[in-house]
């Protein structure tokens, strides 16, 4: 049932509203798409065809939910499509989400992100305003991007990864060609404002890529990286927070903000969902 709805909007015959569902002006919403209850679409977004967003969502206006991809345009003809956004999604204004990707609760963008078909995003993922994902991706759980980056096809992000403002994942060894690799991004990685990694490159846990880095080669556990070409300038375990003087890093000792471990601190968490952690002696 519709709580609300406002003017010259397009609801198709076999679209699936839940519970309290509210539509802005202008608003279409194609045959096929699911809005499950408790649902907010702001004015002038349109939900395709396939797009399935969870309940106590909200989408900001003129978003296109299960925007299509290349091959539907060039054919003109009906293809196979699906999206499903989980529970507790936050899409800001102007982002456009395309089909076939699946999306874990709590998601959230800033305004005018972009997001690929074919891509994967785990649980309380946030994108900041103008990223770009170019689909064929995989992003695991609690990945925060800033603003302004790019994440090139085939990326693989793991849990837990810091991505700040300006940075580029490539994945064209030899531009311009067919043969594309991905980066990987392993869990608790750190990479720095404008920095740019190339095709094919893994950055292990617990590392960080400096602020300007190009990194050209695979950036070890523990390491820092920085410079054109990046090389190794410190081990992270030894930099010490510059107001505290206290150890910074593996920041998820230090920092918990929207963390499963906000409040209890990580090894508590750890120890109640028996995450397997390393000796101590490694940490420090």
């Amino acid at each position: 049932m519709i709580e609300k709805i406002g003017r010259n909007c397009i609801i198709g015959d076999h679209a699936e509203l839940g519970e309290n569902v509210e539509l802005g002006h202008n608003c279409i919403i194609e045959d096929g798409a699911v809005l499950a209850d408790n649902v907010v679409i702001d004015n002038n977004v349109i939900v395709r065809k396939g797009a399935i967003i969870g309940k106590d969502s909200f989408i900001g206006a003129n978003c296109i939910i299960g925007e299509k991809q290349i091959t539907a345009c060039n054919t003109k003809k009906e293809v196979s499509s699906k999206l499903t956004i989980g529970e507790h999604a936050l899409i800001r204004s102007g982002s456009i989400v395309y089909e076939n990707s699946l999306i874990g609760d709590y998601f959230q963008t800033g305004h005018q992100v972009t997001i690929r078909e074919e891509t994967q995003i785990g649980n309380h993922v946030s994108i900041g305003t103008l990223s770009d994902i170019q689909g064929h991706c995989v992003i695991g759980n609690y990945v925060n991007m800033h603003s302004n980056v790019h994440i090139g096809q085939k990326s693989q992000i793991d849990d837990y990864v810091w991505i700040f403002p300006y940075v580029v994942l490539t994945n064209d060894p030899t531009p311009p060609s067919e043969y594309l690799q991905g980066v990987h991004i392993c869990s608790f990685a750190v990479v720095a404002t404008s920095a740019v990694i190339l095709p094919g490159i893994q950055v292990d846990e617990d590392s960080m890529v400096a602020a300007g880095a190009v990194v050209t080669k695979d950036v070890k556990k523990f390491e820092v990286v920085g410079g054109n070409p990046a090389k190794k300038i410190s081990d992270i375990r030894t930099i010490k927070n510059k107001i505290t003087g206290e150890n910074a890093y593996p920041w998820r000792y230090h920092f918990s903000r929207r963390m499963p471990w906000e409040d209890i601190g990580y090894m508590e968490w750890a120890n109640s969902c028996n995450v397997a952690e390393m000796d101590e002696t490694t940490l420090f």
